[in-house]
């Protein structure tokens, strides 16, 4: 450099990517959507309509749904920039996966999130009916005081049959192990080692059906798994069998379960999930031996808290990694 030559800095700014931009069209808890906007844009569509949706999608490069939004094929190829879909939850079967696996679409979802929640709401239904607490709650509510119509069932030294022993229902059996429960399970991918772990003994489903004072079902909405509790099912049950659902509706044929309850082939039954949500004019909301919720077993802080933050995690990771 020659004297008293000048000297000019040239200051380079790297100017990050250009930020994904994400449609929520369900509420998360307050915390994801606090990570989402740290690396998104992100567009709030609560309650959008289906036509609406698939008008919107065309901008958005991911989708975040809880169990209320349909993806469906029209959304999936209306989605031009579409890369991932993020399900806050477990089930997708309210996301076309065929259509996602054509479009090559990446599916996030949480299904830790809610294993805590699920199991204590299905164990909760397990002792609110056999102790039909709802029942002798509404009595009191009358202003009656009836101690004879509300006689239970203890829970020690029954058998509880756990059907699906996935995460949620190996929760449940830890539970049941604390009231001195027998457990039974059936799970077709399961093994009489993974069963033991957890103090229970796999057997095949008709013995579990047989044996058990206690049934709650913990299966995935499958072609496999649909009516899976059937007229014939329900049939080798014993006639003082509760049995509590806190999976999927359509595991459960409510018409034979409906039957069922009404001749009293078995006690009781506790729901969570139904054929149809919500379960409009269903005979089951007239009989009095069933307690019903309304899908609420992974309602809890806790759970949306873990439901939305790790599938925004995912998706934050899915774009990080330049896909």
């Amino acid at each position: 450099m020659k004297p008293g030559q000048k000297v000019f800095y040239v200051h380079l700014q790297i100017l990050n990517p250009m930020k994904p931009k994400i449609l929520l069209t369900e509420t998360l808890h307050p915390l994801a959507i606090e990570r989402a906007k740290e690396f998104a844009d992100v567009t709030e569509a609560y309650g959008i309509k289906p036509d609406e949706l698939i008008q919107k999608i065309p901008d958005y490069e991911a989708i975040v749904v809880r169990s209320g939004t349909k993806v469906t094929a029209e959304v999936i190829a209306a989605g031009k920039k579409l890369k991932i879909i993020g399900r806050a939850g477990v089930g997708l079967d309210n996301i076309d996966m065929d259509a996602a696996k054509k479009h090559k679409l990446e599916i996030a979802n949480s299904p830790e999130a809610s294993t805590i929640s699920v199991a204590e709401h299905a164990f909760a239904l397990l002792l609110s009916t056999a102790r039909w607490i709802p029942q002798a709650h509404a009595s009191m509510m009358k202003g009656e005081w009836d101690r004879k119509n509300f006689n239970g069932t203890e829970l020690s030294e029954k058998t509880l049959g756990i059907i699906g022993f996935g995460r949620i229902g190996r929760e449940v059996a830890i539970k049941a192990k604390a009231f001195n429960m027998n457990i039974l399970t059936y799970d077709p991918k399961g093994t009489h080692e993974a069963a033991a772990e957890y103090g229970a003994k796999l057997v095949e489903v008709e013995e579990l059906l047989a044996k058990s004072d206690f049934i709650t079902l913990h299966l995935p909405s499958l072609p496999e798994t649909k009516k899976f509790i059937n007229s014939e099912r329900i049939g080798l049950m014993k006639k003082n069998a509760i049995l509590v659902n806190t999976s999927r509706g359509s595991v459960i044929d409510e018409a034979a379960l409906y039957d069922a309850l009404k001749n009293k082939k078995i006690k009781a039954a506790a729901l969570d999930v139904y054929e149809q949500e919500p379960p409009k004019e269903s005979p089951l909301l007239t009989l009095p031996n069933i307690v019903l919720t309304p899908h609420q077993a992974g309602s809890t802080d806790e759970a949306q808290r873990r439901a939305g933050t790790v599938v925004i995690d995912k998706i934050h990771n899915f774009f990080r990694e330049g896909k």
